[in-house]
């Protein structure tokens, strides 16, 4: 784990550093924060993926608190661009950032690589704060059409479970990885494959091990978002 003089050395409070990956059309441009696994978003240009990625600040910050890092973690934080690198298709298609920058390729140290884990973990836990807290009907509209709390919770982690075939993880097609053992045991074996993979040196499969713990880490944290956003619960009580 991560010391703490380690992590303000390398994250800074008050900077945040990010990479812009760019549709290969132009059609979408994706803000990722470099080295906070979770923290990225999409727009149709550069300054309103950089804005959307500021405004969702505030709301990741629970993710700093739950990793143990909000020392380190400011929402009033200045956006840097450091990088800009190409996408795919995909990019373009969903605003999501299928493509790796400089630093999904770089070379990591062991204490650098608990910290990624340690948050994509911190994720999983606002994950499950947030399914617990909602309503189990969502609001309808565009984004995820009329799925509800369940389903979306079952799509999260059945992506999961298919990306951890990367790491040589296999789980039964009916194994019911909702049961709160089963998921804690499931993401436990993630997170001894990556830790396995990084001391051999390997990706995973066409993925280098810090793009799958960000791409984990984001597709966690969107849906949560979208859990929140959708939300039926009365809260004015």
């Amino acid at each position: 784990m991560a010391s703490e003089s380690f992590a303000r050395e390398y994250v800074g409070v008050n900077e945040l550093r990010v990479a812009l990956e760019v549709g290969p059309k132009g059609r979408k441009v994706v803000a990722v924060a470099t080295e906070w696994p979770g923290l990225a978003r999409g727009a149709k240009n550069e300054e309103d993926a950089v804005a959307t990625l500021t405004s969702y600040l505030p709301r990741y910050a629970a993710v700093a608190r739950a990793a143990g890092l909000d020392h380190a973690f400011s929402s009033d934080a200045t956006l840097r661009v450091t990088e800009r690198y190409p996408g795919v298709g995909s990019t373009d298609f969903w605003g999501i950032s299928f493509a790796c920058s400089s630093a999904d390729l770089s070379a990591v140290s062991n204490e650098e690589f608990e910290r990624e884990l340690r948050v994509m973990r911190a994720c999983w836990a606002v994950f499950d704060d947030v399914r617990a807290s909602v309503s189990e009907a969502m609001r309808k509209g565009p984004r995820g059409g009329g799925r509800d709390r369940d389903h979306i919770v079952r799509h999260t982690l059945g992506a999961e479970r298919d990306w951890a075939r990367k790491l040589e993880i296999r789980t039964p097609a009916d194994a019911a990885i909702t049961d709160p053992i089963e998921l804690s045991a499931f993401r436990r074996d993630y997170c001894d494959a990556l830790r396995r993979f990084h001391a051999d040196g390997k990706t995973a499969r066409t993925w280098p091990l810090r793009f799958l713990i960000r791409h984990t880490a984001f597709h966690t944290m969107d849906h949560a978002w979208e859990m929140q956003d959708k939300d039926l619960t009365d809260r004015s009580v």
